[in-house]
């Protein structure tokens, strides 16, 4: 089964999940937000993504951390930093049940699924 994780209200998201809506792949849609982020399944996707991929440094939740939890991130600080903020994961991660893909292209889906 295809899963999508990410935010519902993200604009790429929405790009994604009309995207994949509209080439008929099925999929289910997993929100951080309603539906959570367990130490399990960020470990999935640490199993195949490195958490420096995982953790997005360009949006609003990196920007307000204060400097010193920035300049001391690692491994273990992404991985509590990502379970207490979902929302820091960049998005869309697209799980094909084969493979992780991070963000979203309509190319890269069109390579995916066809």
């Amino acid at each position: 089964m295809v899963t999508l994780y990410g935010i519902k209200n993200c604009d790429t998201i929405k790009k994604a999940r009309t995207w994949l809506e509209s080439a008929g792949v099925e999929y289910a849609f997993h929100d951080y937000k309603k539906d959570g982020l367990s130490a399990e399944l960020l470990d999935s996707f640490l199993a195949e993504l490195s958490w420096e991929d995982l953790l997005n440094k360009r949006g609003t939740t990196w920007r307000a951390l204060p400097d010193d939890v920035k300049a001391g991130i690692d491994a273990a600080s992404a991985k509590t930093l990502m379970l207490d903020n979902p929302s820091i994961i960049k998005r869309p991660l697209l799980d094909t049940g084969s493979r992780k893909v991070l963000g979203f292209s309509a190319a890269d889906y069109a390579a995916l699924f066809n």
